[in-house]
């Protein structure tokens, strides 16, 4: 379905309550490495109107989820979506490395693609409907400083990042706590996308080197339509358990060996 056909269909729809959002695939794919790794808790920041949350649960997610976003127009969705689900709860801060405020860039139509950073001439010939039209001041909160807010001891943390170019800042506001996450879920760009934002190579060995994890899956995200190059890849990092026993080589079969 075309985008000129779907815009007014949801429009329609939503006066029944009802919402029309567009298929991610991979979502299976990425709730089984949830499951593989005892994940009961995600972390969502750049929520937006909550489509990875929503994600999430049609493919069988059932552990606790917290969005921030720090929009009002996409947060006011977000929270009629989160509404419906005892275990999403839903906070107004744009999580970065300092506590105050910041001006945020909004991308279209308070769009996904907004972001603290000034966006490049690439990202806009891409997808021009993503061109900011203007800016905001938001909250801003460091990770650490709401972690006990957010978490329950002994849950398993995965972090999912979609903060167009923050990803550097919002791990480093995790502070003492960034040893707990166990996985991180981020866009990594291969070409500058926004000013000053790490590429693909400076976030995976942050993902690595500061979090110990390790790169489980790599998907393609925004794609140039003008010629086919991707600029962006999603990536998913896990911390890996050494101990965990389906890892391990058999007992009689180490002797054999």
């Amino acid at each position: 379905m075309t985008t000129n056909l779907l815009r007014p269909l949801r429009r329609a729809v939503r006066r029944l309550g009802i919402d029309v959002v567009r298929h991610r695939p991979g979502g299976g794919d990425l709730v089984r490495l949830l499951r593989r790794y005892e994940i009961d808790l995600v972390l969502d920041a750049g929520a937006h109107r909550g489509d990875f949350g929503t994600l999430l649960r049609e493919a069988g997610y059932r552990g606790r989820i917290v969005s921030f976003e720090p929009l009002r127009e996409p947060r006011a969705e977000l929270r009629h979506r989160a509404g419906l689900d005892d275990t999403w709860s839903v906070l107004p801060y744009a999580l970065g490395d300092r506590t105050g405020t910041a001006t945020l860039n909004i991308s279209g139509h308070c769009g996904p693609a907004s972001s603290f950073l000034p966006m490049l001439p690439r990202h806009r010939a891409a997808a021009p409907r993503t061109a900011y039209t203007g800016d905001v001041i938001v909250q801003t909160r460091r990770l650490d400083e709401l972690w006990e807010q957010v978490t329950a001891p002994g849950e398993r943390v995965f972090l999912n990042l979609d903060v167009q170019g923050y990803e550097a800042q919002v791990l480093g506001g995790a502070g003492e706590f960034a040893d707990e996450i166990c996985g991180v879920r981020l866009g990594a760009p291969l070409v500058p996308l926004f000013q000053g934002a790490p590429l693909f190579d400076e976030l995976l060995a942050l993902a690595r080197e500061k979090l110990g994890l390790t790169l489980m899956s790599l998907a393609p995200g925004l794609t140039d339509p003008r010629d086919g190059r991707t600029l962006r890849c999603e990536l998913v990092l896990l911390r890996e358990d050494t101990s965990d026993p389906s890892e391990q080589v058999p007992a009689q079969a180490a002797h054999a060996e």
